[in-house]
């Protein structure tokens, strides 16, 4: 085994204890606008065509760390309670990468004026893959060992559950129901596992010009500990949110948005983080913009305020 073959290893090593498991959906600090990615019944809730891009950087200052881009889109078809989406997710941790493809199917119970209820399905594929400056290395080129794990499609499934009034929502997901694993003779295993979400959020009106929205996100793993997000928001005169996020154990952060209109959002996030990477990392960031159209109509004139 060459020299860069050993490094690539000992980078996944160290980093996957603050990673959870490699292979595994990234995280997110502004998790509030990136839901589709983990919960195929919020696609369409939001009523019209939206497009969303979302960048984070990780752990910046160490080599090799995560960086993660997102594109998603989805759409809801009034006529028939259904919501249309699709997800383009691509994560590189050091010398590894992968990209998610995900649709998004919904449908949508209007309880009454007030209460919906949204069932998603979520279809796609993983593939993971190797940066070419490692494939093209004479010593690796051919490897048993690169050959069965990486450069892989690999079909999974999701499902969702997404209830929501004026006021407050609750969700549960599994964006993927199937399992891989992964071994070679050198024990080396590039695992995917099936994780669970649980999110929920309030919004809280002290005056026209000024509300408050915390929200929380629960990850659980098989073979991994849980994942803790707890975010507040403040908005202010329905343009400017400003708030705190906190990741329990790894990470504590703010974030803000900006409103620029009906049809624009972008936003910015940066974590301060507090586990053991603290002093080889300036921290991470995060920034995202949404566009809306203002396609289609809705049946209904209701907001999604979240």
């Amino acid at each position: 085994m060459n020299y860069i073959k050993n490094s690539y290893i000992l980078l996944i090593f160290l980093l996957l204890p603050f990673t959870g498991k490699a292979q595994q959906l990234p995280q997110f600090t502004q998790y509030m606008y990136n839901t589709i990615s983990i919960n195929p019944a919020y696609a369409g809730t939001r009523e019209r065509l939206n497009v969303a891009f979302l960048n984070r950087n990780q752990w910046v200052g160490i080599d090799g760390a995560p960086v993660t881009q997102t594109l998603t889109a989805d759409m809801i078809i009034p006529e028939a309670n259904l919501g249309v989406g699709l997800s383009i997710i691509h994560d590189k941790l050091g010398y590894e990468s992968t990209t998610y493809i995900y649709s998004d199917l919904s449908y949508t119970v209007y309880m009454n004026k007030d209460y919906r209820l949204s069932f998603g399905f979520k279809a796609g594929f993983s593939k993971y893959g190797l940066d070419p400056d490692l494939l093209m290395d004479p010593d690796s080129f051919g490897d048993q060992y690169l050959d069965r794990i990486f450069n892989k499609w690999k079909p999974n499934f999701g499902a969702g559950v997404y209830y929501r009034s004026d006021d407050w929502f609750m969700s549960f997901s599994s964006p993927r129901i199937l399992s891989y694993n992964n071994r070679t003779e050198i024990e080396y295993a590039a695992i995917e596992r099936v994780s669970y979400y649980f999110n929920g959020g309030y919004m809280l009106e002290f005056n026209p010009h000024l509300k408050f929205k915390p929200t929380f996100l629960l990850k659980f793993t098989n073979g991994a500990p849980v994942s803790v997000d707890l975010t507040g928001n403040f908005l202010i005169n329905d343009k400017l949110w400003l708030g705190l996020a906190y990741r329990v154990g790894d990470a504590l952060g703010g974030l803000a948005t900006l409103e620029a209109n009906k049809n624009i959002k972008f936003g910015y996030a940066y974590e301060f983080i507090t586990n053991a990477i603290n002093p080889y990392t300036s921290g991470s960031h995060e920034i995202f913009i949404i566009y809306s159209f203002d396609y289609p109509r809705s049946k209904c004139d209701c907001e999604n305020k979240f």
